[in-house]
Order: structure tokens, then C-alpha cells, then sequence
């Protein structure tokens, strides 16, 4: 098979950086970056570092004469199998949807045949205005592929949907579109190994409108979940009730309750590893209300709670068809490595994960900070984002199935 190559657009805004990441992926893979580096994004990230990862000249200017006679737009638009543009601003992708050519960016998205996927990037009220919304719906009827743009905290202090995917989740969309399948379709360290994850919180039943929860946001469980597909594992992700989108590649199972989750894990089985991140509801109620509970005068009604089956318990149990690594979670609020530690006892796992939530920005946050304790000891892992624990647990986990 020829090279597959790739027109790499790099639009204004500060997850422009993301976009160096996204080179050396694609590079490692084998495939060939050519960058256009809006000027706007020459304000985030300079032309020399793009230019090393890629391992091409950068292109910015629409009227360089030594361009247009050697690669001009034209020529840039056709030289690639597909455009990606990461981060796709509001404003690189309302000229794309109004066939506007005032840059070399822009001029290059009109004249070019071949797909293209763009990564958003924005600030919550520019991705939610209405205008982007229509410009976002005409792309899409244009035939554009999108990937993301992602929930979290924003660099201007706001939450909401706007923070540009993860470089491995828009590589392994561009994999995709490229023919060359996920990460995981094209080995790796964890290729032919099966890896069950579950993630998010569980909902408990009171009645038909309220349920015992908790804040889990899901955002480790499903970074986990992505990063061990992109060394190669098929992996089953088993998500309790979340508004987070799949990573490529990965099969994933919804479920509400803690009885649904033990449930659908077991039939996942048999698994080479078992990562249980998700925040499972310790109790629930033992009667389910039918209908709505109302307020009388008599004052609240009485919940009686009966305990929910241990999900890490039943999955590190000693015996046949038990994975080979079990990974547990401990969320804790103080005495951290002590509670961790009395846990990976109590449980029958093999490692154990703890972290704090009750520092600030880690409960629904897109950082962690945590220890990974083991029969061996106790690990450290400084304040990062939660893509990055992911990714270093994923790599711990392959040296262990190895």
C-alpha cells in the first residue's frame, strides 16, 4: 500500500498544541503531514515545532509567488487522502460552510476534493450559538466528518461541550477515514488481549423519577477505555449513565443499576484484565416505588437500603475464568494510601487506583492526581490530565499482560 498522506490545517486557538500531538501520531504511524498553519494558530504554536513533527515544510501564506508556482492551493488541496483540521475554529468552520476563500486555510477547504474532518475547538457559548449550530448541520449535509468536540473545563474558565478532542481519539477517526481501521485494528502491545472497563456512576431507583447516584462524570474510565484500545485491545467499556461518547474502537455496554453492571461484565467475560473504574452505588433501595412519592403530612417516607452486589469483589474472586490483572478504584476523601491499601486487601484485586475527590477540580474534573498501589508498593502519579493517567496506566497494564 502507498504512503496514505495527510493535509493537517491548524487552526487559532489553545488547543492548537493538541495538533503537534496529533503529528508525531500520525507520523509514527507512517503516514505523511503536510501542515497549513493559519495565522491565528501561528499564535499558539510556532512554525518550527509543527514543521519537526510533521517533518515538512508549514504553509501559511495564500499569495506566496514561490508557492503558488511550486504548491500552491490548488495543488496543496489535491496532494493529500485527507484534510484534517484540528482545532476547527468557529471561524475556520463558518467560512468552510459558507464556501468563504480569504486564507490559505480556507482557500485550500473549497478547492479540495478528498474528506475532511474537522476537530471543534471553542469556547461552550460559541459551540452552542446558533449560528455555529447551523454551520455545524450545513458541513455535515457537505459530507464533512466530525470527531467531538468534547465536555470539560475551558481555558477561559467556562464548562461545557467546546474542548477539542483528544489527539488519540481524532488520529484513530482519521485511521479510520484514511482505510487503515482503529489502533487497535493495526496491533500494538495489547493486540489480541480482551480488556473489561466499567466506568460512570450507577442510578439506583427510588421511584420512577428519582435514584441514588453519585458525581462520577465517567471521563477516567472512558480515557482508560481509549487508551488501551490505541495499544491494540479490544475492549468492552460497561458505562453507567454518562454523556460521553465512545472511544474508536471501543464495544461499549449502557447500564443503570449495579446489578445490571455485575451483570453484563460477567457476560463479557472471559477477560485478560479487568479495570473497574466506575463509582458504584454501595446501596439501593430494597422496594422501588411504582409511582411518584409525594409530600404528606405525615413527613418523608422511609427508604430501607439493602447493600449492592461488589462488582471488584465478585470479578477478583479466586477461581476459574478470573482475568489474569484486576484493577480497582478507590475514590476517597482522606487517609488516602491507607484506605487504598486496606481496599486492595479487602477486595482480591491486584492493583488498586486511589485518588482524592475531594480536592478541587478531580470530581467530574478533567484531572486526576493518584496512587497505584500493588502487593510491591505504592506509586505516585502527579496532577494530570486524565488522558495522560490513562494512557500511563494503559502502558502499565500492557507490561503486565505481556
Amino acid at each position: 500500500m502507498s504512503q496514505r498522506r495527510v493535509l493537517l490545517i491548524v487552526g487559532g486557538g489553545v488547543a492548537a498544541y493538541k495538533a503537534l500531538e496529533l503529528a508525531r501520531l500520525l507520523r509514527k504511524a507512517g503516514v505523511a503531514v503536510r501542515p497549513i498553519l493559519t495565522g491565528a494558530g501561528a499564535e499558539f504554536v510556532t512554525a518550527l515545532s509543527l514543521s519537526a513533527l510533521c517533518e515538512d515544510r508549514v504553509y501559511q501564506d495564500l499569495f506566496s509567488l514561490t508557492d503558488q508556482a511550486q504548491m500552491g492551493h490548488i495543488e496543496l488541496s489535491r496532494s493529500a487522502d485527507l484534510v484534517v483540521v484540528a482545532p476547527a475554529t468557529a471561524d475556520l468552520m463558518a467560512k468552510a460552510a459558507n464556501g468563504l476563500a480569504g486564507d490559505l486555510a480556507s482557500t485550500t477547504l473549497l478547492a479540495t476534493d478528498k474528506p475532511v474532518l474537522m476537530a471543534p475547538a471553542m469556547n461552550v457559548r460559541m459551540w452552542l450559538h446558533a449560528a455555529t449550530q447551523r454551520n455545524l448541520a450545513q458541513l455535515r449535509s457537505d459530507g464533512v466528518s466530525f470527531v467531538g468536540p468534547d465536555e470539560g473545563a475551558m481555558a477561559c474558565g467556562e464548562f461545557g461541550p467546546g474542548r477539542m478532542a483528544e489527539p488519540p481519539a481524532i488520529f484513530d477517526a482519521a485511521m479510520a477515514m484514511l482505510g487503515a481501521g482503529s489502533s487497535a485494528d493495526r496491533g500494538g502491545p495489547l493486540a489480541g488481549k480482551h480488556v473489561l472497563i466499567t466506568a460512570g456512576p450507577t442510578a439506583e431507583p427510588i421511584d420512577p423519577v428519582r435514584v441514588i447516584t453519585n458525581r462520577s462524570s465517567g471521563k477516567q474510565g472512558f480515557a482508560i477505555a481509549g487508551a488501551l484500545a490505541a495499544l491494540g485491545a479490544r475492549v468492552t467499556l460497561v458505562s453507567g449513565p454518562v454523556a460521553i461518547a465512545a472511544p474508536p474502537g471501543v464495544t461499549r455496554i449502557d447500564v443503570e443499576t449495579a446489578q445490571e453492571m455485575l451483570a453484563a461484565c460477567q457476560a463479557a467475560l472471559p477477560a485478560d484484565a479487568a479495570v473497574c473504574v466506575a463509582a458504584v452505588a454501595d446501596w439501593r433501595a430494597d422496594e422501588v416505588f411504582k409511582v411518584k412519592m409525594k409530600k404528606s403530612p405525615g413527613g418523608p417516607p422511609t427508604i430501607r437500603l439493602v447493600e449492592n452486589p461488589d462488582i471488584l469483589a465478585t470479578l477478583s474472586a479466586r477461581g476459574p475464568g478470573r482475568p489474569k490483572l484486576v484493577v480497582g478504584f478507590a475514590a476517597e476523601t482522606g487517609d488516602l494510601e491507607a484506605q487504598a491499601r486496606s481496599k486492595l486487601r479487602r477486595k482480591g484485586c491486584d492493583w488498586i487506583v486511589a485518588n482524592d475527590v475531594s480536592a478541587d477540580g478531580i470530581m467530574g474534573g478533567d484531572d486526576n492526581e493518584v496512587l497505584l498501589l500493588d502487593s510491591q508498593g505504592t506509586d505516585h502519579w502527579p496532577r494530570a490530565s486524565k488522558a495522560e493517567v490513562a494512557r500511563r496506566l494503559a502502558d502499565r497494564i500492557a507490561g503486565e499482560l505481556k
